[in-house]
């Protein structure tokens, strides 16, 4: 029996039934382990191709769809920023343009009033002058008469004291002449 043995290990096996160097490397069993080489792979193909591919290739879908949402909310809300901000500006611009014509309106009618407390205080200021000038000359008809009563009185103090006699009439005609010019 033990001869029988020797025949089926081969050169592979020795009398005690141990492999010879690496058992992977024997000639004799290479086309064993290449079929079930073949077969292991092919059913690592069937199972990665039923299963896995499958599940791999719903998740890139899966997130491909998701970078594609993503993308077109990211130029949804880039076209509502670019939107908000053409807004922005024109309510800038509007309310510069507002602030310009109320300012504008506003210096008109400060111009307008003061226009009219110019033209007020101008009528007050002639009002003012006209009655100056009326007691300004009623002063002076004031003064002048006042003047040539005490240069009439004076005349006949100066005429009495030289020791002439004059009478008043004639100092009078003398004073008033001298006066007018």
């Amino acid at each position: 029996m033990a001869a029988s043995t020797d025949k089926v290990a081969s050169t592979c096996v020795d009398s005690y039934g141990s492999a010879i160097g690496m058992p992977q490397l024997c000639g004799d069993w290479m086309a064993n382990q290449i079929f079930w080489l073949i077969v292991t792979l092919v059913i690592i193909f069937l199972i990665l191709s039923r299963i896995a591919l499958p599940r791999i290739s719903a998740v890139l879908a899966d997130r491909q769809g998701t970078i594609t949402n993503y993308i077109a909310a990211s130029e949804e809300l880039k076209s509502k920023a670019e939107d908000a901000e053409r807004a922005y500006v024109q309510a800038l611009n509007d309310a510069r343009s507002e602030a310009s014509r109320l300012l504008d309106a506003t210096k008109a009618e400060m111009k307008k009033e003061l226009q009219s407390a110019i033209n007020k205080a101008d009528t007050d200021i002639s009002v003012k002058v006209d009655e100056s000038e009326k007691s300004i000359a009623e002063i002076k008809k004031n003064a002048v008469a006042s003047v040539e009563k005490v240069a009439k009185d004076t005349a006949k103090e100066i005429v009495s004291a030289l020791g002439s006699k004059a009478d008043a009439k004639t100092i009078s005609l003398a004073v008033s002449s001298k006066i007018k010019g």
